[in-house]
């Protein structure tokens, strides 16, 4: 568990670290690559599979590089920090990409429910795995990844099936980061009444064709989170952008 500089959340809590969805700008794959180094009691094990397994804390937090890894010693960390807190779940890796297995989101969900005090939000650029997720618990947040208008009609159509196939309500959220287009916000069938909040912020570092976001792209999003009533949160890497309109709400 980390205390992170990311302004929607306290902590992030990564027993699942790695990822496959090979995306131009992610920096956890950077931050694996850099400070992460095989480990040797690992590699002729692990070395042909898609995804392995820690038990045990290995000498790296990366020992797998950004293979899939499931870091079942940290399962516990949540109980430890009593304090009630907002925690990110997964930010180094992707909990519902296709070929993390069910079973590590059953254990994750399982360590969160033995500590109910925090709130926790996932994220995915898969969020066709919420469809069949029927967890309603009130402190689990299901955040979709959105950085253009097929990822976008991607989560709330996902958001959609999710609803259609339970009974339950669920907690929903997109983060729009990195926006990479003008984003049509638009109601999809009449579901995007599901998103309860919507995160905004720019591509940062210092990638070759790297996308600068024009101020009206953020405006029209903000506009239409005032007219559907559903807070927004612009992260820092707008406030430049933004001046006078920058924005920060939480929905709780």
């Amino acid at each position: 568990m980390n205390k992170t500089k990311i302004d929607w959340c306290d902590y992030t809590w990564n027993p699942v670290t790695g990822c496959y969805h090979g995306c131009e700008y992610c920096y956890a794959r950077k931050i694996a690559n850099r400070f992460g180094k095989i480990d040797d009691r690992l590699k002729d094990k692990f070395d042909d599979l898609l995804y392995s397994e820690c038990f045990a804390k290995p000498d790296n937090p990366f020992p797998n590089l950004f293979k899939p890894t499931f870091h079942r010693y940290r399962l516990d960390e949540p109980k430890k920090l009593k304090k009630p807190s907002n925690i990110f779940v997964i930010s180094m890796g992707d909990l519902f990409g296709n070929w993390v297995p069910d079973s590590w989101i059953k254990n994750i969900f399982k360590a969160c429910k033995e500590a109910p005090q925090h709130r926790y939000l996932f994220l995915t650029k898969n969020p066709r795995r919420y469809e069949s997720i029927n967890d309603d618990f009130e402190n689990f947040w299901y955040g979709a990844t959105v950085t253009d208008n097929k990822s976008y009609e991607l989560a709330l159509s996902s958001f959609m099936q999710q609803a259609v196939n339970s009974e339950n309500t669920f907690n929903t959220f997109l983060s729009i980061e990195p926006i990479l287009e003008d984003i049509n916000i638009i109601s999809y069938d009449g579901y995007i009444t599901l998103v309860k909040w919507i995160i905004v912020g720019a591509e940062t570092g210092n990638r070759k064709g790297k996308v600068i976001p024009k101020k009206e792209w953020i405006m029209k999003i903000k506009d239409k989170c005032k007219e559907m009533n559903i807070p927004i949160f612009m992260k820092e890497s707008l406030r430049e952008l933004m001046g006078d309109d920058f924005v920060q709400e939480f929905p709780w």
